[in-house]
């Protein structure tokens, strides 16, 4: 089944970019940006930025990451995926990152949430911007993932 992301929430004082990979089922249901409440991406962005990003209703939060200058956006545009999982999505198209240094010529970290959306780091670095590829925000990675609260307060703290 063909999924289809988000456009993205970014402007011109963004500094920082997450990219995920594509929304989830309950995601696209909600249409919002991790809007499964088994991820645990709010919580753990929360924790490093020193917000109650869970306790907020979505506007409020990306209004939150507006004023602090962070972006979300996904690597694909779209993708076959049967279910919600990183791995099972196929036949992926990619996201118009031309347009970042007009959408956010104040951009400087493009940080990706997981593995498979990091497969496409070097694409971005080669665009010039600093990148770094975070423990995934999913569920199914928290028993994987120890240290994830740590790294992602260390890369938001502000």
């Amino acid at each position: 089944m063909i999924k289809r992301g988000f456009p993205p929430v970014l402007d011109k004082n963004a500094d920082i970019l997450i990219l995920g990979s594509l929304p989830s089922d309950e995601s696209i249901r909600k249409q919002q940006y991790y809007g499964n409440p088994g991820n645990d991406f709010w919580r753990l962005l929360g924790k490093a930025l020193g917000e109650d990003l869970q306790g907020m209703d979505y506007d409020r939060r990306l209004e939150v990451l507006r004023h602090g200058g962070i972006g979300l956006w996904d690597v694909f545009k779209a993708g076959d995926r049967e279910g919600s999982l990183d791995a099972g999505i196929g036949d992926e198209e990619l996201n118009d990152f031309s347009k970042l240094k007009e959408l956010a010529p104040a951009l400087r970290l493009v940080c990706f949430n997981g593995k498979k959306a990091g497969e496409y780091e070097s694409l971005i670095r080669k665009m010039g911007y600093e990148t770094k590829v975070l423990p995934s925000s999913s569920g199914a990675n928290r028993r994987f993932s120890k240290n994830r609260e740590s790294v992602w307060k260390a890369v938001f703290r502000h």
